[in-house]
């Protein structure tokens, strides 16, 4: 009788755990869920970047719509996940769009986000409402390298090896140096910093050589919902050179901030959010 009391317990300890575990998939990203309103509102951050970045943003619009603010795994902080790339990241939030019913979002993404946005809106046309995309390019290594072609089987295990190699002090040391390239606002250069120092290496290092292989000069030709495009001051100099990489979103609506750099949501605080506000009634 104790053997079978034994093997009762454990089937029952077996069928409790499927029924926990098998109701909870795992998504490669944090969500934070806030807000109310019939209309959502999908966040997602860029490169290394918390979620938190957008709580200025959020907090400005989450009083009209459910705003589902995502921090992606490996990135300040959150548990990395294995078989990290551009595109099981953004298989993974088209996921969660369908799974929880969220119905026709728009999709908000600063830079690695804003190709997460493009991308969506690129392979699921259907399932995305309006995106913003705050200063990202369909395709960043063509910048630089015009004739770029993005490969089929991208190896990033020395961009891996780079990044892990290094100690925690020449990491921080880089990216003391990255950063105010990329942020004009002191008050938050520490904090920008911070979300790096706490990014998993190797997501780091895997996702860095990933987004550079991503090209999406072409998909963007599939996308139907409207697209607003937030760029930074210096990019109206390259107008030409920028728009050529978008000219096949026909629904784009390109601005270009009044000032500051790469983070524009705290770099022109004020031009962004009456963009976005506009943009969100229309």
């Amino acid at each position: 009788m104790k053997k079978y009391i034994i093997l009762i317990i454990a089937f029952l300890f077996s069928a409790l755990c499927l029924n926990v575990f098998g109701q909870t998939k795992q998504f490669p990203f944090e969500v934070l869920k806030t807000g109310s309103g019939d209309q959502s509102i999908i966040f997602i951050p860029g490169f290394a970047s918390s979620g938190d970045v957008w709580n200025e943003t959020r907090a400005t619009f989450e009083n009209q719509f459910t705003c589902y603010t995502l921090t992606m795994a490996g990135f300040a902080g959150r548990q990395p996940q294995p078989n990290a790339s551009f595109e099981n990241w953004k298989t993974g939030i088209a996921n969660y769009i369908k799974e929880n019913k969220i119905d026709k979002p728009i999709v908000i993404g600063h830079s690695m986000g804003g190709g997460l946005a493009l991308a969506l809106a690129s392979d699921y046309p259907d399932l995305i409402g309006k995106i913003v995309v705050v200063d990202a390019l369909p395709c960043l290594a063509a910048m630089t390298d015009p004739a770029f072609k993005s490969k089929e089987n991208n190896d990033c295990s020395a961009s891996v090896s780079q990044i892990t190699g290094m100690t925690n002090d020449q990491f921080y040391d880089m990216q003391k140096q990255t950063m105010p390239r990329l942020l004009q606002n002191q008050t938050k250069l520490d904090m920008v910093v911070d979300w790096s120092m706490k990014s998993d290496r190797t997501t780091f290092g895997q996702m860095f050589c990933d987004f550079y292989n991503v090209d999406l000069r072409n998909r963007i030709a599939q996308i139907k919902c409207p697209a607003l495009i937030l760029l930074e001051s210096y990019f109206i100099n390259l107008k030409p050179t920028i728009e050529d990489q978008y000219k096949n979103l026909k629904t784009a609506n390109f601005q270009y901030a009044t000032n500051g750099l790469h983070f524009i949501m705290y770099d022109d605080t004020a031009w962004y959010l009456q963009q976005l506000s506009a943009f969100l009634k229309s």
